[in-house]
C-alpha cells in the first residue's frame, strides 16, 4: 500500500546535481581552477550567509537584487542576515577582517552557491554557482586586461572561444558617474511615460539601469540620449584607452558596448561581459570589471580592485549546446570485485590491496550478495574493464580468477599479487 504522505521537493529554483551530472560540473570546475592557479590567483573560501548590511552597502540599497532578490531573515538574536546574492562584498569583507589588504597585493578566486529570488528559468536559477576572482591593490589597467586575457585562454581550453564575444565599457569615476546621472535623468524624464515600468521605477533612484534595459520602447529611446563616454573625466579615458591598446597587442577581439553598465553599483572604471548568442536571454556567461571605491566604502583604506564572477550552471549549458563535453569524463570502474559464497571479507582485502598499489583506480566491491551469474551481470553493467572472482577455493588457495569483460580473452587464476600486477600494468598501457 502505498504511503499517504507527501514527499518533499525540492525548492523551485534550487537544483539537486545528480550523480550522472557531477562529472561533468568536476571538469569544467577543476579547468577553471588550473586556469586560474597557473596565473597565480589563490582559493578563499567564503561562508553563504552574512549580515545583511554588507550587500546593502555594497550593491546598493536601490538595486533589483536587494530590494526584491536577496533572501533575507532575522535570525534568533534579532540580527538580519542574508543568503549571500553575490561573492565579491564578502571576499572584501574577509580580506578586511583578516588584514589581507593593507600594502599588500592579493588576487584571489572562490567558487560555491550563490542565492536570489527570481523567476527560475533556463540559465537563471534561485541556488546558483559562480567562480569569481578578484585583484586588490593594483590600479593600472594592466590586471583588467590580466582577468579577461586569463578568461579568453579559458574558453580556448574549454572549446567555446569562437562562441563567445566580449564587450567592454568605462564607467568612469563616481563624480563622473554622478554628472551623467542627472543629465540622463533630466533626458529621460520628459519621455517617462513611454519608459517601461522598471525604467520609470529607476529614473530617480538608479537610471543608470536604463542603459540596459531590454525593453524595445526604451531601447528606441536610448538611442538619442547623451552618452556616458562624452562625460568622463580624463584619468577615466585614459584608463580605458591603455586597457584597449593592451587588448589589442594581446590579439583579444572586443566590442565597446555603450550602454554596458553592470547590475551593482560599486563598478566604476571598466566593466566587461563575455556573452553568447547560443543560449537564448541568458547570454552572459562571465562578467566583470572595477570597483575601487567598495573597500572604503566597507570600512576599509582606500584599496583599487578589479574583478569577475562567471555562473556554472550557464557555462554547463553552453558546453553542452556545442557539444564540448569530453567523451569518457568522470571515472570508470576498472575492476569488479565479485564474492561468490563466504567470502566477502576476503574480496575486500583483495580489493583493498589493488587500492594500496594504484589509488587512482575504481575499484567496485560487490555488496548484497546473490549468485555467480546475478554478480556477472552487475559487473558488466558497471562498465569494468575487469572482474576479479573470489569464490572459496580461490579464498582458501590466496588466489584469484581474473576475467577479461572488455576483451575476447580467456580468464587466468593467478596469485593475487600477479593479478594486480596485470591490472595495474594494463591500466598504464593498452594491453597486459
Amino acid at each position: 500500500m502505498a504511503s499517504s504522505v507527501n514527499k518533499i521537493q525540492a525548492i523551485r529554483g534550487m537544483n539537486d546535481i545528480l550523480p550522472g551530472e557531477s562529472p561533468l560540473w568536476h571538469y569544467l570546475e577543476s579547468r577553471v581552477v588550473a586556469c586560474l592557479g597557473s596565473y597565480g590567483y589563490r582559493e578563499i573560501r567564503l561562508p553563504i550567509l552574512e549580515k545583511t548590511e554588507l550587500f546593502s552597502r555594497s550593491i546598493g540599497a536601490v538595486t533589483d537584487i536587494v530590494e526584491k532578490e536577496m533572501y533575507t531573515f532575522d535570525d534568533r538574536n534579532g540580527d538580519s542576515l542574508s543568503l549571500r546574492p553575490e561573492g565579491t562584498a564578502s571576499c572584501i569583507r574577509a580580506c578586511e577582517q583578516h588584514g589581507l589588504l593593507y600594502n599588500q597585493i592579493q588576487r584571489l578566486w572562490y567558487m560555491g552557491p550563490m542565492f536570489r529570488h527570481e523567476r527560475p528559468q533556463k540559465g537563471r536559477l534561485r541556488q546558483f554557482h559562480q567562480i569569481g576572482a578578484e585583484a586588490f591593490g593594483l590600479p593600472g589597467p594592466d590586471i583588467d586586461a590580466e582577468l579577461i586575457v586569463m578568461t579568453a585562454r579559458l574558453w580556448k581550453l574549454l572549446g567555446i572561444d569562437k562562441h563567445v564575444t566580449l564587450e567592454i565599457n568605462s564607467l568612469g569615476t563616481a563624480a563622473s558617474r554622478n554628472h551623467y546621472r542627472q543629465v540622463l535623468s533630466e533626458f529621460l524624464s520628459a519621455f517617462k511615460e513611454q519608459l517601461d515600468e522598471d525604467s520609470q521605477r529607476r529614473l530617480h533612484t538608479n537610471p543608470l539601469r536604463i542603459l540596459d534595459s531590454k525593453d524595445p520602447n526604451t531601447q528606441a529611446l536610448m538611442a538619442g540620449a547623451p552618452a556616458l563616454a562624452d562625460y568622463l573625466d580624463a584619468d577615466s579615458r585614459e584608463h580605458f584607452a591603455r586597457l584597449k591598446a593592451i587588448l589589442d597587442q594581446a590579439g583579444i577581439s572586443y566590442t565597446v558596448n555603450p550602454r554596458l553598465v553592470r547590475g551593482l553599483d560599486y563598478y566604476g572604471y571598466t566593466v566587461f561581459e563575455w556573452v553568447t548568442d547560443r543560449l537564448g536571454a541568458q547570454g552572459t556567461i562571465c562578467a566583470g570589471g572595477r570597483y575601487n571605491g567598495l573597500v572604503e566604502q566597507l570600512g576599509g583604506r582606500p584599496t583599487p580592485a578589479v574583478g569577475f564572477a562567471m555562473g556554472i550552471e550557464r557555462l554547463l549549458l553552453l558546453l553542452q549546446t556545442l557539444e564540448k563535453v569530453p567523451a569518457g569524463i568522470g571515472p570508470e570502474t576498472a575492476v569488479y570485485v565479485l564474492a561468490v559464497g563466504d567470502t566477502s571479507a576476503y574480496a575486500l582485502a583483495v580489493a583493498e590491496q589493488i587500492r594500496e598499489r594504484c589509488p587512482t583506480l575504481v575499484v567496485q566491491n560487490h555488496c548484497g550478495g546473490g549468485g555467480f551469474k546475478s554478480q556477472m551481470k552487475k559487473a558488466d553493467k558497471s562498465g569494468a574493464l575487469y572482474a576479479l572472482i573470489i569464490g572459496e577455493e580461490e579464498a582458501a588457495s590466496h588466489r584469484v580468477t581474473l576475467k577479461y569483460l572488455r576483451e575476447a580473452r580467456d580468464q587466468q587464476t593467478l596469485p593475487i599479487a600477479e593479478a594486480i600486477n596485470k591490472i595495474v600494468t594494463a591500466t598504464a598501457t593498452p594491453t597486459i
